[in-house]
């Protein structure tokens, strides 16, 4: 795979992979721009195989940053619904050819952000959160979703960030506990992923090329944490997300 891709692929892979690390530590739910990018250069597939390494390297830049701070009542609440949501996953992954993968991937993005503009545009009317819950069926509902969307799509990240939003969590609570949530997360997924053959010795090999793009990316997120402008960012975001699930659809 890896003597295939060609310079412009490879520009497109370290972008996503430079994603991943701002993501990990300024922006939680950026990562979404991430797995349109990959999955747009590579088979959807291996796309998801190979992010979800890259993705365990930028979690342990965000414990660094933040492994002191998470609620772990709510981490264990979730436990159940989200290895529900892996297990569906996994058997979706088991069965689809590639080109449902692409399509889901697309259309988990586009719900996602669908979801994310239509809670902000509620924020901005009642001027707080929307009230969602934080209860057993709220921990089901995210945590079986978020499990689904990170299986296939590695995209669970603005589904969770709703979830903690709605719990009130303060700041560092928030990242705190999506630190250890992902991390938890993304390595149980691992050996589901080895067993479906999308992570692979090639795969793992383009990762390790990635990882120095992944490590800039965190650092650079821990400088620019605070100080950027979030909503210009969020746009973007949005707007890149958008563009890179049409792109998949098409």
């Amino acid at each position: 795979m890896i003597a295939g891709l060609t310079p412009l692929v490879w520009t497109v892979l370290a972008i996503g992979a430079l994603v991943v690390g701002l993501s990990k530590t300024a922006v939680p739910g950026g990562g979404t721009v991430a797995v349109a990018l990959f999955a747009a250069v590579l088979p959807a597939r291996e796309s998801t195989g190979a992010l979800l390494v890259l993705l365990i390297v930028g979690d342990m830049f965000a414990l660094l940053s933040y492994r002191r701070h998470a609620d772990w009542s709510v981490i264990a609440r979730m436990a159940p619904a989200v290895v529900v949501g892996l297990a569906a996953g996994w058997a979706f992954l088991a069965i689809a050819d590639d080109a449902w993968v692409r399509r889901l991937i697309a259309v988990l993005l586009l719900l996602v952000v669908a979801v994310t503009l239509w809670r902000r545009r509620q924020q901005a009317r009642s001027g707080a959160e929307p009230a969602v819950g934080s209860g057993a069926v709220a921990a089901w509902s995210y945590g079986s979703l978020g499990g689904f969307t990170t299986m296939v799509a590695n995209a669970a990240g603005p589904v969770m960030s709703m979830y903690f939003l709605a719990a009130r969590f303060p700041v560092k609570a928030f990242l705190g506990t999506s630190a250890w949530f992902f991390a938890l997360v993304n390595v149980a997924k691992l050996p589901f992923s080895i067993g479906l053959g999308i992570v692979t010795p090639s795969s793992l090999l383009m990762d390790l090329l990635l990882v120095p793009a992944v490590v800039v990316g965190a650092l650079v997120g821990r400088r620019l944490a605070g100080r950027m402008d979030q909503v210009l960012f969020d746009r973007l975001v949005i707007a890149l997300t958008i563009a890179g699930a049409l792109y998949l659809l098409l």
